[in-house]
């Protein structure tokens, strides 16, 4: 069976452009699943459903790549999401992205992906290292704040960090480092940015 996946921002507020492109592919409108995800709601209910009902065989069909995944980290996870249930993913607009094509073109630009996915990781990584030895440098105390455990403390130095530079969205930090909206607040609070809490970028896209 062939699912549509659309989604837009509240601002946006039309979904026909993704609705009619999944009609022209021949897929039923019964199976289109939508979400209309505004800055102040990251959790996407459709997207969770069509997740839980898909089976083996099925494909997940999207329009553009963005209206599914914000990151590269967070497109592999679902991919891999995907791979464990035997579920294939396509999108419309990016015939380069297609698991249902069984050439080793197809293959090798999602093991591109994931391989760009993994040194973003590596690279959060290396920046918390790097964090780490300059605090130490500076003579800041590095113990684990009340509340937070040692194996949570480099999420919090990731999320104070991005959060200094200003440059992604909360929803991107949070689904860059794996964690609630509210645990992010909660590693900002800990790391003593209790007055600077409003985000320098907006969630809007």
């Amino acid at each position: 069976m062939v699912f549509g996946y659309a989604r837009v921002s509240t601002a946006e507020q039309n979904l026909d452009l993704q609705l009619d492109a999944f009609l022209k592919e021949g897929i039923d409108e019964k199976n289109i699943y939508t979400d209309k995800v505004s800055s102040s709601q990251e959790e996407r209910k459709s997207l969770s459903k069509l997740l839980e009902y898909a089976r083996e065989g099925d494909t997940i069909v999207v329009w553009k790549l963005d209206r599914l995944a914000r990151s590269l980290i967070h497109f592999t996870n679902f991919i891999n999401q995907l791979n464990e249930k035997g579920v294939k993913f396509r999108s419309i607009t990016e015939p380069f992205l297609d698991t249902t094509d069984k050439s080793s073109h197809s293959q090798f630009i999602v093991n591109l992906f994931a391989a760009l996915a993994q040194l973003e990781r590596d690279i959060i990584i290396e920046r918390t290292k790097a964090g780490l030895a300059s605090a130490r440098a500076r003579g800041k105390i590095l113990g684990a704040p009340t509340g937070i455990s040692k194996k949570n403390q480099q999420k919090a130095i990731i999320c104070e960090q991005y959060f200094k530079e200003g440059k992604l969205t909360v929803s991107e930090i949070c689904e860059r480092v794996a964690i609630s909206r509210a645990t992010y607040y909660k590693y900002l609070r800990h790391r003593g940015l209790n007055g600077k809490l409003r985000p320098y970028k907006s969630d809007k896209e």
